[in-house]
């Protein structure tokens, strides 16, 4: 992946976030991811409490890291993929380098059509590795016990082929079509968030400190998700159509069937965790992608 921004003599720049430290937070946040997905896709939880208290007695403390290992290992190549598709659009619509985009500023709206871009090319790379997530973390059944019955995956490798079996190799883009509707807009938001606010804390033609960077990168990351999570609700039920959900006939189908049946306020289930998660991670995120950027120049 890195060979496909080495242009650097050309006016590229490079894939922003292919370290691990994005990981990092992310690890922390691994009993979020899971509770999130299952406040989405079940009716059997009454609130975050009840689902974190539910996971831990039936499940134990490892019950709230599973389906994370295929995603965590992933996370920098996803990340590569998002920081460098949206700074070389950026860079191709204003022909403004990084180390000159504070001081000459591009547009907000070059800034939303390069987090769109960048957020359409992601989500095709995110989506295989985000239904494997989604489906491990949806098994509730306790680790392996005598007399128990096995769970349906035994892990990510082995739900990725069973899926290929059953469904060929597309079924690994289930809800796929959702995932792009969620992060082309969300993205191109998020990145406009994170430069209005850097551009409001920082003194004209200046630099934004590594304070400015987290709190503005935080605040980012959580109005994207507040814009994101009704079509994450969405994209997580598609993903388990067939198994636990009905299999829907598409976005609107699967957003008019789950109205009817549990009222508007579905599509705002997780939105609280998802926003205590977004901030430390995007905060995180941005600084990282500040420092890698100024490192190569």
């Amino acid at each position: 992946m890195a060979s496909c921004w080495a242009g650097r003599g050309a006016g590229m720049e490079p894939p922003c976030s292919s370290l691990p430290i994005p990981a990092l937070p992310c690890w922390a946040a691994c009993p979020v991811f899971l509770i999130q997905v299952r406040l989405q896709t079940q009716t059997t939880y009454q609130g975050i409490i009840d689902c974190m208290v539910k996971t831990y007695r039936h499940e134990s403390l490892l019950g709230f890291f599973k389906g994370m290992s295929f995603p965590i290992a992933s996370i920098a190549v996803v990340n590569s993929v998002l920081f460098g598709v949206y700074s070389n659009t950026l860079l191709a619509l204003t022909t403004t380098s990084h180390q000159e985009r504070w001081a000459q500023p591009p547009s907000y709206t070059h800034v939303f059509i390069a987090g769109c871009t960048g957020g359409f090319v992601q989500a095709y790379c995110l989506a295989p590795f985000d239904l494997i997530k989604v489906r491990l973390q949806n098994q509730t059944e306790p680790r392996a016990r005598p007399g128990s019955p096995p769970p349906r995956y035994r892990g990510p490798v082995h739900c990725a082929v069973s899926i290929c079996r059953e469904d060929g190799p597309w079924g690994l883009f289930r809800g796929a079509w959702a995932l792009t509707l969620r992060d082309t807009p969300t993205l191109g938001i998020y990145f406009v968030t994170y430069e209005w606010l850097c551009r409001q804390s920082t003194p004209d033609r200046q630099n934004p400190g590594a304070a400015t960077v987290l709190v503005a990168g935080g605040f980012a990351g959580i109005a994207s998700w507040a814009v994101a999570t009704p079509l994450d609700v969405i994209k997580s039920r598609m993903q388990m159509g067939g198994l636990k959900h009905r299999v829907y006939r598409g976005v609107l189908d699967c957003m008019v069937s789950s109205a009817r049946q549990e009222g508007l306020g579905v599509f705002f289930r997780g939105l609280t965790i998802n926003s205590a998660r977004a901030f430390p991670v995007n905060a995180v995120t941005f600084l990282t992608y500040e420092y890698l950027l100024s490192s190569w120049g």
